[in-house]
């Protein structure tokens, strides 16, 4: 049997409109894909949308495309990453889920400190899977699944989560491939790399999600997967070409020249521009920089779109710089860094409370609905009831 697995895609994650599209292109495109490959399913192992309410532009492409999977009779399995998790687990998931759409393959069952998956069956094959959550907090989780058993048929374990050995030497948690239950295939999502390892897969983002996604990626990726005997495909969903200039400027007063002089010589039709500036600076500011004639410039030579990083320009009197490509990986920074200061037995409501106090009121949406659902999630999160007229 032939099915696709995919992950991250996080539609709806871009800011810039283009880059948006294109992140929206990208998955329509995996799509394409299963449809010609005539994959028997699909496998969306967590981060399909950027949030838990993504915007009703991104909702209308998603349902579209999973449409289209339904209309071909492929069936697609799906489980919540750290981005469209919720901890009342209202998302569009179960919408989506609710509309025939995808089926959601997390079945647990606790039952002596353990926690068992009840397998999804797919002819010969049965999909486990677990959620993924806000900072980590589904690792100390893993440790406690068991697989219910399922003789004779193909095991597929779908996570969202980091593997030890794929994290290399980055200070955040991880479960060691030893530690899970056996399976026949790992279908992971979370981590945005290549790794296919013994099993272990990574399908990696269906599109780069930020900056240096784009520089050290290149293109988005899913895989095509054979049972029997075990193949593993890689398939990468390149749409348009990334040109990275790098340069080191001093003078930020004549560095607006120097930047058009150097993209001049480039061919950047059509392509995402990448500009990377470094240096120590001996006169001006960063501010100083005429940004604006440089993306003129660019549109002038038709070129997609341009990013530019200035994190590693420094000047002589330190300005405080910004550069934010991921807010929930500086939100978990940020909350990792204060747990490991302050102990407290507390500590384990921080990230559920910061993501439970980050719903937004929709369009549409009643201000009474609003408070519904907001104390619903603080009371899930809480295990408190709270009154709406508190």
């Amino acid at each position: 049997m032939k099915f696709a697995h995919l992950a991250d895609c996080h539609l709806g994650s871009w800011r810039q409109p283009e880059l948006k599209e294109l992140n929206l292109q990208s998955f329509k495109r995996a799509i394409d894909t299963c449809i010609k490959e005539k994959v028997s399913f699909v496998l969306i192992a967590g981060d399909l949308f950027d949030s838990a309410y993504p915007p009703i532009e991104i909702l209308e492409e998603a349902f579209h495309q999973l449409k289209r999977l339904r209309d071909e009779n492929i069936r697609c399995y799906i489980v919540a990453g750290s981005h469209d998790y919720s901890a009342s687990g209202k998302t569009f998931l179960s919408v989506l889920e609710k509309a025939g759409f995808c089926q959601n393959i997390y079945k647990p069952e606790e039952k002596q400190e353990k926690i068992f998956l009840n397998p999804v069956l797919h002819e010969n094959i049965a999909l486990y899977g677990y959620p993924g959550k806000k900072s980590g907090l589904e690792i100390e989780e893993l440790r406690k699944i068991k697989l219910q058993k399922s003789p004779g048929l193909f095991k597929i374990l779908a996570l969202h989560t980091c593997i030890e050995d794929a994290i290399k030497n980055l200070p955040i948690d991880s479960i060691s491939r030893q530690e899970l239950p056996e399976a026949d295939y790992y279908a992971l999502g979370h981590l945005h790399i290549n790794y296919n390892k013994d099993r272990f897969v990574y399908a990696g983002p269906t599109f780069p999600n930020n900056f240096q996604e784009l520089e050290e990626l290149k293109a988005g990726s899913f895989y095509i997967v054979e049972t029997n005997p075990l193949k593993i495909k890689k398939i990468e969903l390149r749409l348009k070409d990334i040109e990275v200039v790098k340069m080191e400027i001093s003078n930020t007063l004549i560095a607006k020249d120097k930047i058009i002089s150097e993209l001049n010589k480039k061919e950047l039709r059509d392509k995402i521009i990448l500009l990377k500036l470094s240096g120590k600076l001996k006169q001006g500011k960063i501010s100083d920089i005429n940004f604006k004639e440089i993306e003129k410039f660019i549109k002038e030579k038709q070129a997609y779109s341009l990013l530019k990083s200035t994190s590693k320009l420094v000047t002589e009197e330190p300005e405080i710089i910004f550069e934010i490509n991921d807010m929930d990986k500086l939100e978990e920074e940020i909350i990792n860094a204060y747990t490991q200061k302050e102990k407290s037995k507390f500590n384990g409501f921080i990230s559920p409370l910061v993501s439970a106090l980050s719903l937004e009121k929709q369009e549409d949406e009643t201000t009474s609905s609003f408070k519904s659902r907001l104390f619903s999630e603080l009371d899930k999160t809480l295990n408190l009831k709270l009154e709406n007229d508190t």
